[in-house]
């Protein structure tokens, strides 16, 4: 994967309708800064839950278009699955231009071997979670799924999201947090210097050493209604901007 001027990487905004705000923020985000990027990477968790791309529900239609005029712009924009969107398929980057990105995925900015990653599958300590996403990842059950109505699907995913937000809550924090172990084994295994992934939403820069030698893991932001993050890799490297309210009110951090 070619490395290009600007690459801007945003995730889990969990985009719905009881989150206007936050989809208004998004757009705004895609009309404006993210029209100054070469390459756009949304690493999972866009959407709050995505039940098969013919879901005409709002705010479906709005994300849609503005992410075609997006990459209509020139911008080459990136898609990863995350927890609650990996039903996202072939007709949803049809009608947005997006490419899909396997997870995790390796590229290169500046020469430097990037892992690109959602970030579930670092969470090791939470067998539970691994145990069900192995199991919703397959095929066969997912086929199944797509093959009701849109109505029963939409309320196997709110009864979906009632139920993670009770085991959620009962669950230790370090948990559902990255396995140390885990995240060494993927940077060993993809010869990577830095991982980038979101689902924690526990914002950061870590540094750390593989076999002797620096490794850094960028932990992307969740949005909110008023305000997200965007890590961006530029000619002066690599560093971080909120996205808030305003589209004209861009601060660095």
């Amino acid at each position: 994967m070619p490395t290009e001027d600007v690459s801007v990487f945003v995730s889990d905004l969990h985009l719905s309708p009881d989150r206007p705000a936050t989809v208004d923020l998004f757009i705004a985000f895609l009309a404006g800064r993210a029209r100054e990027a070469d390459q756009l990477y949304l690493l999972g968790d866009i959407f709050d839950a995505w039940i098969g791309d013919d879901d005409d529900g709002t705010p479906n239609a709005e994300v849609k278009a503005a992410l075609a005029a997006v990459t209509a712009s020139g911008v080459r924009c990136h898609l990863m699955h995350g927890n609650r969107d990996f039903l996202i398929g072939r007709a949803f980057c049809r009608e947005t231009g997006c490419r899909l990105l396997r997870d995790p995925t390796l590229a290169r900015f500046d020469g430097e071997p990037t892992l690109l990653m959602h970030g579930d599958l670092l969470c090791t300590d939470d067998v539970a979670y691994q145990r069900f996403r192995r199991r919703i990842r397959n095929p066969l059950v997912q086929r199944l799924f797509l093959w009701r109505s849109l109505a029963a699907r939409r309320q196997v995913a709110a009864d979906y999201r009632r139920k993670s937000g009770a085991a959620t809550a009962e669950k230790a924090l370090d948990i559902m947090d990255v396995n140390q172990e885990t995240v060494a084994h993927y940077l060993r295994r993809y010869g990577a210097a830095r991982l980038i992934h979101g689902h924690t939403h526990r914002p950061g820069d870590h540094r750390l050493q593989i076999d002797g030698r620096e490794a850094v893991r960028s932990v992307l932001a969740e949005w909110h209604p008023d305000q997200g993050e965007m890590l961006v890799h530029g000619p002066s490297g690599w560093h971080r901007e909120a996205v808030q309210s305003s589209v004209d009110n861009l601060y660095r951090l």
